[in-house]
């Protein structure tokens, strides 16, 4: 269907040409004071659907459409405006919040000084995207994580502050971020590993610290914190998981914990039988995604066309951004914890292959399953020919409703309220998320059947070794934790904004560039043991 638009381009107007000049065509510009932008009305007027029904929940989604509105309409008089009705990304403006964030804050800040992790993840992280570089950063933020380790392992929100699996993440990252080998090398792998065997749950889950609670926040910190840190997936024999079998893992279980974590909305919640909720959904995602290949791994354990249903969901219109939950109000920062779950959706979608075939049928997407030769491979489920969220309609909410416009600078929530660290972050890597687009190679195929069926009809030695290899989940997990992703500056469709604010692309997993997340896994490889 095409867009309806809500204000036409002025036309082109012929400028006359003096009696006195010897020019002989007449010259055609266009009118730029009669210029006004091309918004969509979708973005500019109330929802076409609306709940008769009256609540306080309607009442307060009402106010934020008429607060967003102004913006998206390009009426503000402190934004610039494209022909698209979308303002510049005022990169300078945030560069300089950022930088000053990582310096001293003001003493309210003390409430928060158990995140002081996350500042330093949230600042670099937006810095870099941004295309700042960070590594002027490296001495003081390798100094500032070392007085937050711990002998017995992990990172605490601060001196003597227990360690815990959130800011233990933020800390790895933002070594990862600034790079390097004094970065690298204040982390105490041995004692992390130990400490997270201590987490790890006999139903395939983690504490996020020790005697807290467990949901896949901790989940997807540890598995990054693994992966990343190239820590060996043994048990240690004090785990709470242990139980003498070798087969039994770091990460074992963990796809069948995120498995239960699916609502009947078809979201996922932070634990079974909880609230569907945006951020989980990309903590789950991304455990699954390091688990094996996501063409195999998501299928297996999610039912992807209700999740995809429930994302989609959290999309509104006029405002164009991304809620966490149902019947809640969008808020910048999901522009990431929702928006960055479709990169890895696409990848389960459109990485199909024949190894997506042999995973696929025992997960929830086995009902799906058709007998066409365009899905099957899949498990039933069609690629993705087109992208499965309006990226326009989160740039527009991103550029138009996020920037604080103020001497502050920085990005925030929604219009009204204030920019933030936290915000300046994940707003930023949404709009990186609509930005690019990721691709990722075929899975490995299985044996043919044929080849298959001789293994089992001759059962050597050499046959069982390989065939126990090639199904273990530790194979699997290094290999999904290898796989090197394409990004492309996603060019379908009309481009509303300037090709001068598109920000760096992040893996979709890390949430890092792919060049500092590559960077610490090579050292860390070459290294011998703990």
């Amino acid at each position: 269907m095409a867009t309806q638009q809500r204000r036409p381009p002025a036309p082109a107007t012929a400028r006359p040409v003096s009696p006195d000049s010897e020019a002989v065509d007449e010259e055609i510009v266009l009118d730029t004071r009669s210029f006004e932008p091309m918004i969509p009305d979708l973005f500019t007027q109330l929802p076409p659907v609306r709940d008769s029904l009256v609540t306080g929940t309607s009442q307060v989604q009402d106010e934020t459409v008429g607060v967003c509105l102004p913006f998206l309409s390009g009426e503000d008089a402190a934004f610039e405006y494209n022909e698209h009705g979308v303002p510049r990304l005022d990169r300078e403006r945030h560069v300089r919040f950022l930088h000053k964030s990582l310096g001293r804050l003001p003493g309210a800040f003390v409430a928060a000084d158990a995140s002081r992790p996350w500042f330093l993840y949230w600042c670099l992280a937006a810095l870099t995207l941004l295309g700042e570089d960070v590594t002027s950063y490296r001495e003081s933020v390798a100094e500032t994580a070392r007085s937050m380790q711990n002998d017995t392992g992990g990172f605490g929100g601060g001196g003597r502050q227990l360690s815990h699996l959130a800011t233990t993440y933020a800390v790895v990252l933002s070594l990862a971020l600034v790079g390097g080998e004094e970065a690298y090398e204040v982390v105490d792998r041995k004692a992390m590993w130990r400490w997270l065997c201590s987490l790890k749950q006999p139903d395939g889950g983690f504490q996020v610290c020790l005697g807290g609670e467990e949901d896949i926040r901790g989940a997807y910190c540890a598995a990054i914190i693994i992966t990343l840190l190239g820590l060996p997936l043994d048990l240690t024999p004090e785990s709470p998981a242990w139980t003498g079998d070798s087969s039994v893992n770091l990460l074992s279980g963990v796809g069948d914990y995120v498995r239960r974590c699916q609502t009947f909305e078809g979201g996922i919640s932070g634990q079974p039988n909880a609230e569907a909720h945006g951020a989980y959904a990309f903590c789950a995602l991304g455990c699954l995604a390091l688990l094996d290949h996501p063409a195999r791994s998501i299928p297996s354990y999610l039912d992807v066309p209700r999740l995809i249903a429930w994302l989609s969901s959290r999309q509104y219109a006029p405002e164009g951004g991304f809620s966490g939950r149902t019947n809640k109000l969008v808020d910048g920062c999901y522009s990431f914890w929702v928006g960055g779950c479709f990169p890895l959706i696409e990848a389960c979608l459109n990485s199909g292959g024949a190894g997506g075939a042999s995973a696929a049928p025992d997960g929830p997407a086995a009902a799906a399953t058709t007998t066409s030769s365009s899905t099957n491979s899949r498990g039933g489920l069609p690629p993705a020919d087109d992208t499965l969220f309006s990226r326009e309609g989160l740039i527009r909410y991103i550029l138009c409703c996020c920037q604080d416009q103020t001497k502050r600078g920085g990005l925030r929530d929604k219009p009204g309220k204030n920019s933030d660290a936290y915000h300046s972050c994940y707003v930023l890597s949404g709009l990186s998320s609509a930005q690019h687009q990721w691709e990722l190679d075929e899975p490995d195929a299985p044996p043919p059947p044929q080849q298959q069926q001789q293994q089992q009809q001759q059962p050597d030695e050499e046959n069982e070794t390989a065939a126990s290899s090639d199904a273990s989940p530790p194979k699997a997990a290094a290999a999904a934790a290898d796989l090197v992703w394409a990004v492309l500056p996603y060019l379908e469709g009309v481009q509303i904004f300037d090709n001068k604010d598109r920000v760096r692309p992040i893996h979709p997993v890390y949430a890092i560039p792919q060049q500092n997340v590559l960077a610490m896994k090579e050292y860390f490889r070459k290294k011998q043991g703990l």
